[in-house]
């Protein structure tokens, strides 16, 4: 039996980073597993984020339109809109054309990027990495 390897750690694509001047990071949480998605949102409003979240790729356009977040945790495996395709269809609106979205995924980030065209996303995190590890992460997208 071989032994398990951890998954990578969290990486940035992009230069994009958030300017907030002491405002209370807004997480939108996109994810067709619900409970998981509620777990996350439970634990980053534990660590004082505002969450909302999205159970598919067209929800999270509906929601990110109506809220503004400042930051997307998009899983890419969904029914109907993945997360590519809604990445995509967020960058074209200009309510979420800046806004920093982070692959937040089961997939490694090779079978991420190879379904790429452009900067859909500025980061990549796997699932399965302590969440602090997350935490730190949206921090460290904080200027």
């Amino acid at each position: 039996m071989q032994p398990e390897s951890n998954p990578p750690g969290p990486q940035w694509w992009t230069h994009r980073r958030l300017y907030l001047h002491n405002k209370k990071v807004k997480v939108l949480i996109v994810d067709d597993f619900e409970a998981g998605a509620q777990a996350l949102a439970d634990y980053l409003a534990l660590e004082d984020m505002d969450c909302r979240m999205a159970y598919e790729g067209a929800e999270a356009l509906v929601v990110s339109a109506n809220w503004s977040p400042h930051i997307i945790l998009m899983d890419i495996a969904m029914p109907v809109l993945d997360g590519v395709g809604a990445a995509r269809a967020l960058r074209k609106q200009p309510a979420t054309k800046h806004t920093v979205i982070v692959a937040f995924t089961a997939l490694q980030a090779k079978e991420v990027q190879q379904r790429l065209i452009g900067h859909e996303f500025d980061g990549y995190c796997q699932k399965g990495k302590a969440p602090n590890a997350l935490v730190s992460f949206i921090l460290s997208a904080i200027l």
